[in-house]
Formats: structure tokens, C-alpha cells, sequence
């Protein structure tokens, strides 16, 4: 185990520079995302004292000199839905062909914005040419983008909407044509004054789906609290606090001086205004507008990375109770991530057709007089294209041979 501990940045470096279909020739995107993954169990570990990478402190070293005291298996913000269980953060580095290069696993407690300068300090022992990070919203911290900033590197992160930040006010209210990227994509670069460079995206078939859940979500608050103005006060008040207690519907409730419940207007024709929009930053001054859009596209890479080690390679759930092993899990499961994508990339197909054709290769056992063989079924062309993309040994016709007593 400590041994695939070691190994780990050594295998992730090489898987690295074994990808050199980039966004062009000078420039190497590397996505970040996290996730988290829970545990079947009520009860967190103890806490204990870490430094500030979320590692264990070794024997022998003074408990003062701990950044933090922390169960590995803790309770956080679960991206499952699962706040009620403890948890592990996991995160991942990727190529924008689906590469995952390295992963990382933090206690359940750590919250995302830090994550990323750590990230980057780890990898730049790699001494990578010039790199452009790409993450989601939850790492646009202005201490994160000038940490990405260091030795030339640069970011896309996407920025949140809502924040009503102005810097995100300035962006939506320039006007100006959307440019059509493709069918379901368009993008508009607009200038605010700023060294960094703001591209809004505009997605329309998810603008009908954003519509039709406002709208969803609009009725429902409207039966809710259809006729609550002849209760008494309290019982207004009472059933305000749970609806608060619902996202989708708290966005759009408002309450008059009366104390009387209403369906927000304004707040409506707000949010019918971001419809199928989303904001992007970055700090490259020579991606074109369509590149940047494209490349923060590409996070999905991540989050199909996540949804291939959830439901393919058994993340979850995890046998194991100690540190050590659950750190080792996750590397097992990173490894065969990593397997997949570059079985995928050499061959060019899915890993769900290319486990259904292996699995037609099988290994038949012979018995008689004169004595015991086994030996493979015959090839099928597409078994043979598949071995010879991997530059795999296809198995031998005649395995084994017993001759009889």
C-alpha cells in the first residue's frame, strides 16, 4: 500500500506527457473538480492533527505546529446529498482528452476554495511549459486566480451569477451580438475594464429547461401560499420559515410589510434573464473567445471521470476504516480510471463496447483419454483491432496441456 502511495506521482506525471493533443502548441489545459464520496456510518472519525495539506501529522511532531484537527472520515458539504453521513473530498486533475493525471484526498470537513493552489503547487515539480487551469465556480477566489498566475500560468473559471458582484453586473449589462460556436452554444467577449477577460456563454435549449423549472417551481409556490392571507400572523410566519427551507422556492418568495406572503415579480423577470447563461473569466490574452467557451466546456471531462469511478469502478461504497486504506482505495480506483481513458483514446471506442467485446473471449477447458487442454476462442476481427491499438500480446491459442495418465 505505501508502496502504491509512492508510486502515485510517477505513474500520473508519465500518463501526462503521454497526451500532447492540446488545446494548441503552446498552451496545456488541466481541469479541477472535486467530489465527495460518504460512508455507511453515523459515527466521524476521531479528529486528529493535520497540517495545512489535510495530511496526518507524523509521530513526534508537536500537536501546536497542526493547521487543523480533523477525522479523516468527517462530516461536510457531501455533493451527493448526504450531509447526514461522514465523508471523504476527492480531487482530480485532467487532461482535456479525459486524461485523469493525478488525484488527492482530503478530510470530509475541507471546503473547496483552497484546494486548487495546493493542486498547483503539487504539480509544478512537472515543470510543464505553460499551463491554463480550468474549474468550476467554486474556485474563483481572487487568492486562487493570482496562485494560478504564478510562473506564467493562467485560468478559466467560471463565475457565479448570482454573487451581484460588480465586476459580474458590469459583464451582463454590456450589450452586444452572440457569436454561434455551435448548434447549442453561442458566446459574447465583453469589456469591463479589467486585466481579466469575461466571455458570457448562452446555451439556448437550456434556457426552455431553465424556464420550465422556474415555471414549475412558480406554480408551487403559488398553490402554497394561495389563501394564506386570512391566517393569523404567526401561522403566516410559520409556514414562511419552511418554505425557506426550500431553494427552489425561497428564491421567489417575498414577504410585504404586512407580513403577507407573495410571489417575488421582480425576482422572476432576474432570474428569466440568466436563463441558459453562464460567465466565464480568464486570464489568457491569447485564447480567442470560442477556445475559452470550448475549453470550460471540457470540465465535463471531470464529472464524467467522477460518474465512471461512482458507478463503474465502485467507489462507493468503501470496505475500509483506516486512513491509509481509504487513501489507497481511491488511488486503486484512480488507476483504473486511468486505464480506461487511455484504453479509449488508443482505440477510439467507448469502455462499455470495448468491455462487451472482451468479454466474448474466453478460455475453454478440454478433457479426455489422452489427457487435459485449455484453449481461447478465436479471435474476432474487432478483438484483434482492439489488441493491436493497446499494443497487447492477444492471448495464446493453446494455454495449458496435461497429457493423461
Amino acid at each position: 500500500m505505501d508502496y502504491l502511495l509512492t508510486i502515485e506521482p510517477a505513474l500520473a506525471k508519465e500518463a501526462y506527457f503521454q497526451v500532447t493533443d492540446l488545446l494548441n502548441l503552446e498552451v496545456d489545459l488541466l481541469f479541477f473538480d472535486t467530489t465527495s464520496t460518504y460512508f455507511e456510518t453515523e459515527d466521524a472519525d476521531e479528529p486528529v492533527a493535520r497540517d495545512e495539506r489535510g495530511e496526518r501529522l507524523a509521530d513526534g511532531v508537536p500537536t501546536e505546529d497542526a493547521s487543523r484537527h480533523d477525522g479523516f472520515r468527517t462530516h461536510g458539504k457531501s455533493k451527493d446529498s448526504r450531509d447526514d453521513l461522514p465523508q471523504v473530498v476527492i480531487g482530480m486533475a485532467v487532461t482535456r482528452d479525459g486524461i485523469p493525471v493525478r488525484v488527492w484526498s482530503w478530510p470530509g470537513s475541507t471546503g473547496d476554495q483552497a484546494l486548487i493552489r495546493q493542486v498547483r503547487d503539487d504539480l509544478r515539480e512537472w515543470t510543464l511549459s505553460k499551463v491554463v487551469w480550468v474549474a468550476d465556480r467554486g474556485f474563483t477566489s481572487a487568492a486562487n486566480r493570482r496562485a494560478l498566475m504564478r510562473g506564467g500560468g493562467g485560468y478559466i473559471i467560471g463565475e457565479k451569477l448570482r454573487t451581484g458582484s460588480p465586476e459580474v453586473r458590469a459583464a451582463l449589462s454590456r450589450q452586444g451580438r452572440y457569436a454561434t460556436v455551435r448548434d447549442n452554444l453561442q458566446v459574447k467577449e465583453v469589456n469591463i475594464g479589467t486585466d481579466d477577460r469575461f466571455v458570457i456563454c448562452f446555451n439556448p435549449d437550456q434556457a426552455t429547461r431553465d424556464a420550465a423549472i422556474r415555471q414549475r417551481m412558480v406554480a408551487q409556490l403559488t398553490e402554497a401560499i394561495e389563501g394564506t392571507d386570512k391566517l393569523p400572523r404567526p401561522e403566516r410566519d410559520k409556514l414562511a420559515g419552511v418554505l425557506s427551507t426550500k431553494p427552489g422556492l425561497k428564491r421567489f418568495l417575498r414577504a410585504t410589510p404586512g407580513g403577507l406572503l407573495r410571489v417575488d415579480k421582480k425576482k422572476i423577470a432576474s432570474e428569466a434573464n440568466l436563463d441558459g447563461k453562464y460567465l466565464l473569466r480568464s486570464s489568457d490574452p491569447k485564447l480567442s473567445a470560442e477556445d475559452i467557451a470550448l475549453g470550460y466546456k471540457q470540465l465535463l471531462e471531470v464529472e464524467r471521470g467522477w460518474r465512471d469511478m461512482k458507478q463503474i469502478l465502485d467507489l462507493r461504497p468503501v470496505y475500509h476504516r483506516r486512513e491509509d486504506r481509504i487513501r489507497a482505495h481511491v488511488l486503486l480506483c484512480w488507476l483504473a480510471l486511468l486505464l480506461i481513458r487511455v484504453a479509449e483514446t488508443s482505440t477510439g471506442q467507448t469502455w462499455n463496447r470495448l468491455r462487451a467485446e472482451l468479454q466474448r473471449l474466453h478460455a475453454v477447458t478440454y478433457s479426455g483419454p489422452a489427457g487435459t487442454f485449455r484453449q481461447s476462442t478465436d479471435l474476432t476481427k474487432p478483438q484483434r483491432d482492439i489488441f493491436t491499438s493497446l499494443n497487447v500480446t492477444p492471448p495464446k491459442k493453446i494455454i495449458d496441456l496435461t497429457a493423461g495418465r
